[in-house]
């Protein structure tokens, strides 16, 4: 009896687990539509569910609507859709950024009667960092050189203010309205912006076109405001997309700060920061146009 008995114990757990198992295999493979094949390989294929991105029915871009009944532009941001909602570590850092840096921004934006959503070209130009591109472009809204010296920053190897919120945002403003009034529309500025002006005119001359959305540009500018796009539809809609950012998570602003004139010449910026009882890298995290360690200042 206790033999017959340990026997059935057996077979019940191993038919018990056979039973979890199968429920398991079944379950893991979530819904599927008609005629969709219902197959999962335990330590094969992986163990996610990958969605394709909501393309929304409307998206404008600085009240101008992307023409989403052309199927190359729907295509066209699907594509920029698909990167921002799946570039996890870098939307999610924008997303925190936005907090400190759109408050200035927005402010200045208004200030100088241009559109708020061209907040988000400063996103995609940098990420909200004061990064330098390969081709020595700087700061938030990605100036050149020259283009930041026409437009009234002071670059040189002591002083970058490229790399100043507030002063390259009203340079930005100014470039922008330049553009904007050049090729009359903001989806044109912001292609001029990203190619330069003589490229993009060049481009609307020989190709007859009247629309950013007509045009066949080299293959980053041809992204460049769906990118935008993109971008302003994720912030706008962060759940939508799958991005869970408490506003605690987020960066705040910086504190407020005092306004310190600085009549004449620094020889050691470290030097300076500690008269005030700051170190040399708070300093430099308020100020990163400071670019040298000393000032001149004549």
């Amino acid at each position: 009896m206790k033999r017959i008995g340990w026997s059935l114990g057996l077979l019940l757990v191993f038919f018990c687990g056979f039973v979890v198992f199968s429920s398991y295999s079944d379950s893991g493979t979530g819904s599927f539509e008609e005629g969709e094949e219902k197959k999962i390989e335990i330590g094969g294929d992986l163990p996610q569910i990958v969605r394709a991105a909501p393309i929304p029915d409307y998206l404008d871009f600085c009240g101008e609507a992307l023409p989403l009944d052309n199927f190359d532009v729907k295509e066209r941001l699907d594509r920029e859709l698909l990167v921002n909602s799946y570039y996890h570590s870098s939307t999610v850092q924008h997303l925190k950024l936005a907090k400190r840096y759109f408050p200035t921004i927005e402010r200045i934006l208004a200030e100088e009667g241009v559109p708020d959503d061209l907040k988000y070209l400063a996103v995609a130009e940098s990420g909200l960092r004061n990064v330098r591109s390969p081709a020595g472009a700087k700061g938030l809204w990605q100036f050149m050189k020259t283009t930041g010296k026409s437009y009234g920053l002071t670059v040189n190897s002591e002083v970058d203010e490229r790399l100043h919120t507030e002063k390259s945002t009203r340079a930005a403003c100014k470039y922008l309205k330049h553009l904007k009034n050049r090729f009359g529309s903001w989806t044109l500025a912001a292609a001029a912006y990203n190619m330069g002006e003589a490229g993009l005119n060049k481009n609307i001359t020989a190709q007859r076109a009247k629309t950013y959305f007509d045009l066949n540009l080299n293959a980053e500018t041809s992204r460049y405001v769906f990118r935008i796009a993109a971008i302003k539809q994720v912030h706008q809609n962060p759940y939508r997309y799958g991005f869970y950012v408490d506003d605690h998570e987020k960066y705040d602003p910086f504190p407020p700060t005092v306004q310190v004139e600085v009549p004449g010449a620094v020889a050691n910026w470290g030097d300076w920061a500690a008269n005030y009882g700051l170190s040399y890298r708070m300093l430099k995290v308020y100020n990163p146009w400071l670019v040298d360690s000393k000032l001149t200042n004549s």
